[in-house]
């Protein structure tokens, strides 16, 4: 394995020299196949962690330059120590912002009311403009937001949640 593609995948995910290295080992030292394998455990990870109890977290608030433009979000995860951590923070603060620039409506494709669902044609689709999680994150449009939480799992270990959310705009009605 050259340490190139180490450093590369570790440029590109922010995780562990071990974790990469292993990807990279399973990928038969191809970086985008590496990158794959990584958001499968991602998802994988999250699932096995999303019984566990997150009552520790931050609540962040953006707003848009100007004073016209803002929401607020709820990140909860298992532990204090967790809720402190520079990638947590930063996580806090890109997922205010997306919500602020993208205007989701709802959390996940399973939140959309069965009423809306019946006059959609594509759900997938809907879903990606409608759903926070399935929307492409204004920072990395290669990555979703639910791609992203999951690999601030991977970085954290925690069980790691968006509780709720808000955006506003001046003169919107909501």
């Amino acid at each position: 394995m050259s340490i190139e593609k180490i450093k590369k995948l570790r440029e590109l995910t922010s995780l562990g020299i071990g974790e990469c290295k292993k990807a990279l080992y399973d990928a038969g030292g191809d970086v985008e196949k590496a990158l794959e394998i990584l958001k499968k455990r991602g998802i994988e990870l999250r699932e096995k962690k999303k019984e566990r109890a997150t009552s520790q977290g931050l609540v962040e608030a953006y707003i848009h330059f100007g004073g016209n433009l803002g929401s607020l979000v709820e990140v909860n995860c298992e532990t204090d120590f967790v809720a402190h951590t520079d990638v947590f923070k930063k996580f806090v603060k890109d997922i205010a912002m997306h919500i602020a620039a993208a205007d989701p409506k709802y959390l996940d494709k399973e939140d959309i009311p069965k009423e809306e669902l019946k006059v959609v044609n594509n759900i997938e689709e809907y879903a990606k403009s409608h759903c926070l999680l399935q929307q492409p994150f204004i920072k990395d449009n290669s990555l979703t937001v639910g791609d992203y939480l999951n690999q601030v799992i991977s970085q954290t270990g925690e069980n790691i949640v968006i509780r709720r959310f808000v955006r506003f705009s001046l003169g919107e009605e909501g």
